[in-house]
């Protein structure tokens, strides 16, 4: 099995932005532009919630753990978990300082509601899939929790999904090595993208948001 060198990892959260729009993505993890919007700092919020500085607390058969550093070497990513609950049960695995075996279940907090694409699902199943390499056991599972339900919804996550993101990972590693910001076409989705003011779309056939802000900063014309 091919791994990634620790220094060639990418960030896990990166899936959900790529999944929303590869343009997007590239702006932020490749070209290192960011602005932020309600949706960007209200979603910051609820994790700061969520993370709470490593803080984790048992309830009988349940250990909840906050803010977990999560990798894999496999996939070429890392990140960091919200939350993971591991329940205890006989086909789970020893944890240091605690008895017994422990099954791990990612959760992972989301401001609104349930989306139509497939980005919190693929983000939520690329965290179990580096739990399964980092702890050597089964995660079939995991949970969104959305901050406007206030509900959960459980993932199942099935060979399809898993299939999806090892395929978008290796997309999303062909472009970062090539530091390649792909073009793409204005839709309706552009309205709520953080980066709308710096990604410039009418210039995506001629150059990259990067060396139009450049250019603008040193007087040329655009």
């Amino acid at each position: 099995m091919n791994t990634y060198a620790e220094d060639d990892y990418l960030q896990l959260s990166g899936i959900q932005h790529f999944c929303f729009c590869r343009r997007q993505w590239a702006l932020i993890h490749i070209e290192q532009q960011w602005a932020d919007n309600l949706r960007t700092v209200e979603g910051e919020i609820l994790h700061e919630h969520a993370h709470n500085d490593r803080f984790s607390e048992k309830r009988g058969d349940l250990l909840v753990v906050r803010g977990l550093a999560i990798h894999s070497a496999a996939l070429g990513v890392s990140g960091v978990c919200d939350v993971v609950e591991f329940h205890a049960s006989p086909e789970g695995v020893p944890l240091f300082h605690h008895r017994g075996t422990w099954l791990p279940t990612p959760v992972e907090y989301k401001r609104g509601s349930t989306k139509q694409t497939d980005a919190d699902r693929l983000q939520l199943c690329g965290q179990g899939m580096c739990l399964e390499e980092m702890l050597a056991c089964d995660v079939p599972k995991g949970y969104l929790f959305y901050g406007e339900t206030r509900r959960r919804e459980e993932v199942l996550f099935t060979e399809a999904l898993r299939n999806q993101v090892r395929e978008m990972l290796l997309e999303m590693h062909s472009y970062y090595s090539r530091r390649y910001t792909p073009k793409v076409k204005t839709s309706k989705s552009c309205n709520a993208c953080s980066l709308k003011e710096l990604c410039l779309p009418k210039l995506c056939g001629r150059r990259s948001a990067k060396t139009y802000i450049e250019s603008n900063l040193q007087g040329e014309e655009p």
